[in-house]
């Protein structure tokens, strides 16, 4: 049976809000371990960031963790410098090009790490749940699907 636009569009709005829901609880749940966890000054959007940092044994240019993150370059400035006032990373020009920041870790953002790991492991456990292997494998790509329509 085919479905009419009407139909489509009820069913994307029901697909968007689905996807709005789960960020949200998804958000709750790492905000409260954060602080159960006693840490401050860490939004879940910082977690992609601190990702790709935590792969660095050298300071990355602003620009690369741009790319490697998805979101533009106002937004990721914009958290490095949260991240940075509270201590977790540090930005420095380049002696190359003193046009280009390099950001990386400092102590205080290396020792993230295990706490990290942590509520990383305990998000995808709620997320996927009893979930078997072939229906997430099947989940990420559909959702990997939308995600590169919207980039169109």
């Amino acid at each position: 049976m085919c479905m009419t636009t009407e139909e489509n569009k009820i069913e994307a709005r029901g697909i968007i809000g689905e996807i709005a829901r789960i960020r949200e609880r998804s958000n709750l749940l790492i905000e409260q371990k954060l602080r159960n966890l006693g840490i401050e000054g860490i939004l879940p959007a910082h977690g992609s960031i601190l990702a790709f940092l935590f792969q660095q044994n050298q300071p990355v240019p602003v620009k690369r963790i741009v790319e490697q993150v998805g979101r533009v370059k106002s937004t990721v400035t914009g958290m490095v410098n949260n991240l940075e006032h509270n201590g977790y990373v540090t930005k420095d020009p380049s002696a190359k090009d003193g046009r280009v920041i390099l950001v990386k870790l400092t102590d205080k953002g290396r020792d993230l790490k295990p706490h990290f790991d942590q509520i990383s492991e305990k998000l995808i456990d709620k997320v996927y749940g009893e979930m078997p292997q072939e229906d997430r494998e099947t989940l990420a790509g559909l959702l990997s699907r939308v995600r590169n329509n919207m980039e169109k």
